[in-house]
């Protein structure tokens, strides 16, 4: 698996297709953060910008190789964990940036008399929240599932719009904590341990469910 994460990280960066979501996470981020504003808030908002920022990139890098090399790749490694591989580079790419920014974040922002070490972890877990529904959110939106890029657009952005309204869902959960936390001003933020769950097995059951297919198509 290790040689076919660097394979599909080479890809991914000699693709440039990470440039368009980065840049519009950059934006996004750069419009909604501002120095001396409130960590916690900001956070949440660096948090929830990944959901969009992950399902983009995953289904980037599903869709790096070219047919021909794709069939090489799953014929030598097996079509699950060739499918696999491209999964995690998505998300570890979008675990990155997110971490960057909630890193800015905790720099430029003001704390509002909470302490740093709670912030920081409860930031973090946000970040990996996040990164983790929105990865659910790409692999089924991107193939074999969805192989039209149209529909895996309109499906993808839909889904991270009901990530962040619907009340199931962990991204809502840990960032709406977060906010909650930074307006009640005394108590320092809890981990979102739930949420953490929640998103860890939703990501999981995304990915096994799409690999399966792209097993059964190989």
């Amino acid at each position: 698996m290790t040689a076919l994460l660097r394979y599909q990280g080479a890809l991914l960066i000699r693709s440039q297709g990470w440039l368009a979501p980065f840049a519009v996470y950059a934006v996004f981020t750069a419009v909604g953060i501002r120095p001396g504003d409130r960590t916690l808030d900001s956070l949440g908002y660096a948090a929830a910008g990944l959901v969009p920022l992950t399902a983009w990139l995953v289904r980037v890098c599903a869709t790096a190789e070219p047919p021909a090399a794709r069939a090489v790749t799953a014929a030598a490694a097996g079509p699950a964990r060739a499918h696999a591989a491209a999964l995690l580079t998505g998300l570890g790419g979008a675990l990155f940036t997110g971490l960057l920014a909630a890193g800015y974040t905790l720099l430029v922002g003001d704390p509002a008399g909470h302490a740093l070490v709670p912030a920081a972890l409860a930031g973090v877990a946000a970040v990996a929240v996040c990164a983790l529904t929105g990865a659910a959110v790409g692999a089924v939106c991107g193939p074999p599932l969805v192989p039209g890029r149209g529909f895996a657009v309109l499906g993808a952005g839909l889904g991270s719009l009901l990530a962040w309204v619907a009340p199931f869902s962990p991204a809502r959960v840990a960032v709406t904590a977060l906010i909650g936390a930074a307006r009640a001003g005394a108590a320092d933020p809890a981990f979102p341990a739930a949420a953490s769950a929640g998103a860890l097995l939703l990501a999981g059951a995304a990915g096994a469910a799409v690999c399966l297919a792209a097993a059964r198509r190989g």
